[in-house]
């Protein structure tokens, strides 16, 4: 493995480890033990449901405790309503270094609401909520998805290119699709 700095956007990384946002995992105590004793150039805080954030829900501010921690830390949100992802974007501004959509994540009950990962299968609205929280924040914006739907619908450089097209500073892409969810295989 090669340890390099990395730069998204105009946030200079002390290396290329990043700690990915686990939803139940990565809270603020956790991620201060990793920054301890493994020093990652980068970490994410647990998925924040941008409807929450629009509606002033306490649970998801508590997600948002960045007390003490070691900057440079990205904030996730997913959502799939255009107004009220900017409106995520503009608030979590004030705190985040960097901010990541996420559009990977497989479970029922994101992707029941259009979010998630079910945004793979509307590039339009991919390259609309890109925009619009690039057009929120003066942070740079990074975009998390899977390699696509199902094994039929592998859409990953299509999608790939609107989001960069669409204002965003860096991409990550699951190697799984979303029927795979966490598998190994399908």
């Amino acid at each position: 493995m090669y340890i390099n700095k990395l730069k998204i956007g105009d946030v200079e990384l002390e290396n290329n480890i990043l700690l990915a946002p686990m939803a139940g995992i990565t809270d603020l105590s956790f991620r201060m033990i990793c920054k301890k004793y493994s020093n990652p150039g980068l970490v994410y805080t647990e998925m924040l449901s941008s409807k929450a954030l629009f509606y002033n829900d306490q649970k998801t501010k508590k997600l948002m405790n960045i007390d003490g921690e070691k900057k440079p830390i990205a904030f996730q949100i997913f959502g799939s309503d255009l107004e009220v992802m900017g409106k995520a974007a503009k608030t979590i501004s004030e705190y985040a270094d960097i901010i990541d959509i996420n559009m990977g994540c497989p479970a029922p009950k994101v992707v029941k609401n259009g979010d998630g990962s079910k945004l793979l299968q509307n590039p339009n609205l991919v390259k609309d909520i890109v925009k619009e929280v690039v057009k929120n924040t003066n942070k740079p914006v990074t975009v998390k998805i899977r390699k696509g739907w199902d094994k039929d619908s592998i859409n990953a450089v299509e999608i790939a290119k609107i989001i960069e097209n669409a204002g965003a500073s860096a991409i990550t892409i699951h190697g799984r699709n979303r029927e795979e969810y966490y598998s190994r295989t399908c």
